[in-house]
């Protein structure tokens, strides 16, 4: 089978001696030395507020290391277990406040699906830079040598970053998962820059944290070099520079401000600042030898450092990297509010166990609050649609609703693609919420990867599909998908159907023999036939393929186009082999009605060994075909006669019953 979907849519804690567990029960060299600290709280933190959250948890750890001095250490959150059998490990690797702490709001859910260590560098400890390194190097060799088919996960902030990138670099040999959040590589253009040398000429006093420091270089030291030298533009940037870091550091609370000097008195601050300065050099002069898989998480509103340039940068620097930006987040992006790494990690696609990604194995279900994301994300396009669906009863009558579609899986559903994919968004969402059922999608490799940078869509614009269970295109993929009984969403025209020419909407282009029928036999597998209308009700298709083909720059754009898309059916000869990629000229009309059509099920179960002959799977795979033809043609009948297929019946529909309200259709016959 070759078949694919194309759319082009837009509490209080304790640290005690580790009971070490998981994985680690018996202690690793490379958790010397033996007192392992760990982190347990009694519930899922509650806390909005991050930035408190993270500094109670830092007061409790630094009282209980009250020496602050090294050497580095690992510890475990124990709120983060237990994971997933098979779990990869993951590495937190601390930016410049070295607590460890950094992924305090992501423990819960990271320790579903990772063992989870973090490093922490206590405050007095003057580990230089490479000795980190070789620290980091140890553990994940230890590590690789104990569990030699599983990645290591690797997740750093700023200097973290830094180390993350060091290591890989040091170790091709080993399969490491770099997650990047702001890399401190653009260090040497910051605008801390200027408060590095001013750091060295500060008296050396207990009482010097880092809000006196900006208290006074904002205050006294500004002064005096205008008083000096006039308010040149040096005077001027370390006044903006130490307001910035005061609204990112320093704003959380006035009462957490003694826990700051304790994270950061002036002699550590200038001796991570440092620290950063080598290390942004170390670790750039090594980018060319990272072949690591990395993900660059990118904050819009960096103070600190230009993330968002230096992502790009290293995306052009590294071989395998992706990079996710989040334009209103600032430098400490894990404590932000509104980021979640999880559903970073899914949307990506990131996340496996083993050597190579399992689309299906490795999955990880969307949570309630990202299945409430995707549908608030989307319901105005259900509101402005008021999609109508239709299934088939046992016995031939058509209802409202999925009445007629089976609960239980394996499901097969085959069915027709619009312009673009336009139907998939009502489908899933509507499936989800009415009937709870997880739709997965078989798709275009596009959505996954690129084979050369180009004119593509970023892969970003996929993310929600992935987050829901979408899947590249293979035989092995459809297989593990029925064989564990998933509702599988499947369209036999693929890239040729969803981009279709003039005069062919509502055409299939289905390869000539069957592709999922002797599959879907295997298992038993219900095949749900279906189509869908209404592309032609939201715009008119002004410039296709044949029209761009015929100039030569837009030729060249689709040739562009098509090879930076992995080939499907490339084999196949004719029209369903011309998986040709480009982007029609569409001339948008006032918003119509989508409508879907479900056959009645067809039953596979029991006819394993009869379909197994190629001309009864032929026939069968006639049937299907002829019935996804059917619904699309009773659906552009009935829908001529629904009073309310006008956006403007419907808004007047919805203005007297609710903006919710199920809107009318036509009589179902």
């Amino acid at each position: 089978m070759a078949s694919n979907a194309l759319c082009l849519f837009p509490s209080p804690s304790i640290f005690r001696q580790s009971q070490s567990a998981g994985r680690f029960k018996s202690t690793p060299s490379w958790m010397n030395p033996s007192r392992r600290l760990a982190v347990s709280t009694d519930h899922t933190p509650t806390i909005t507020d991050a930035e408190a959250l993270f500094f109670q948890q830092a007061n409790h750890l630094l009282r209980s290391d009250a020496t602050g001095t090294g050497p580095p250490r690992w510890f475990s959150p124990l709120h983060c277990g237990p994971p997933l059998n098979d779990s990869p490990l993951l590495l937190f690797l601390p930016g410049i406040d070295g607590t460890g702490l950094g992924l305090i709001m992501h423990h819960h859910k990271l320790g579903k699906i990772f063992e989870v260590s973090c490093l922490h560098i206590p405050p007095k400890d003057r580990t230089p830079f490479t000795d980190l390194v070789k620290l980091i190097e140890r553990t994940i060799r230890s590590e690789h040598h104990r569990s030699p088919d599983r990645p290591i996960y690797l997740v750093g902030e700023s200097l973290g970053a830094c180390l993350a990138l060091s290591v890989a670099a040091l170790n091709p040999d080993i399969d490491l998962v770099l997650i990047l959040a702001n890399p401190a590589t653009s260090f040497s253009r910051s605008p801390l820059q200027p408060i590095l040398p001013l750091l060295q000429f500060m008296p050396d006093s207990p009482n010097l944290s880092l809000p006196h420091i900006l208290s006074s270089i904002t205050g006294a030291m500004v002064a005096s070099l205008e008083k000096g030298v006039g308010r040149l533009p040096l005077s001027q940037t370390v006044e903006n520079v130490c307001e910035k870091l005061s609204q990112d550091i320093v704003a959380p609370s006035i009462s957490y401000l003694s826990v700051l000097a304790d994270i950061l008195p002036r002699e550590t601050l200038l001796w991570k600042l440092q620290m950063i300065n080598s290390a942004s050099s170390y670790a750039n002069s090594r980018l060319h030898a990272v072949k690591a898989q990395t993900l660059i998480l990118s904050s819009g509103r960096d103070p600190l450092l230009p993330s968002q340039e230096e992502g790009q940068r290293l995306r052009h620097l590294i071989a395998k990297c992706d990079i996710r930006t989040f334009e209103d987040c600032g430098h400490f992006l894990f404590l932000e509010d509104a980021f979640d790494l999880v559903t970073a990690i899914k949307n990506v696609g990131v996340y496996r166990r083993s050597k190579e990604r399992d689309f299906v194995s490795d999955y990880i279900p969307p949570s309630p609050s990202e299945v409430k994301g995707i549908m608030d994300k989307n319901r105005w396009v259900n509101i402005v649609m008021s999609p109508v669906m239709l299934s088939t009863l046992a016995d031939g009558k058509i209802v409202r609703g999925f009445a007629g579609i089976p609960s239980e899986g394996p499901v097969l559903y085959v069915g027709y693609h619009m312009l673009l994919g336009f139907e998939i968004v009502p489908l899933v969402t509507q499936l989800l919420e009415q009937n709870n059922i997880h739709l997965r999608g078989i798709a275009h490799p596009m959505m996954f990867m690129k084979l050369k940078e180009g004119r593509l869509p970023e892969l970003s614009l996929y993310d929600d599909f992935r987050l829901m269970g979408a899947v590249p295109v293979s035989g092995k993929n459809f297989f593990k998908l029925l064989s564990t009984k998933s509702h599988v969403l499947l369209y036999p025209g693929g890239v040729r159907e969803a981009l279709h020419r003039k005069g062919e909407a509502y055409k299939l282009f289905w390869p000539e023999r069957s592709e999922f029928v002797r599959m879907a036999a295997r298992f038993g597998a219900k095949i749900v036939p279906f189509g869908a209308v209404g592309e032609d009700d939201i715009g008119d298709l002004l410039v296709d393929y044949e029209d761009q083909m015929k100039i030569p720059f837009l030729k060249q754009s689709i040739e562009e186009l098509t090879a930076e898309a992995a080939k499907v059916r490339a084999t196949v000869e004719g029209e369903v082999g011309n998986q040709a990629v480009y982007l029609p000229g569409i001339l948008p009309k006032f918003p119509g009605r989508f409508y879907y059509h479900f056959g009645k099920p067809i039953e596979t179960e029991g006819r394993k060994q009869e379909l197994r002959d190629r001309e009864k799977a032929h026939e069968l795979y006639l049937e299907v075909k002829s019935e996804v033809e059917n619904c699309l043609a009773y659906l552009q009948k009935k829908r001529e006669t629904d009073p309310y297929r006008s956006l403007v019946s419907r808004l007047q529909y919805q203005a007297t019953h609710g903006i919710a309200s199920q809107v009318p259709t036509f009589d179902l016959d």
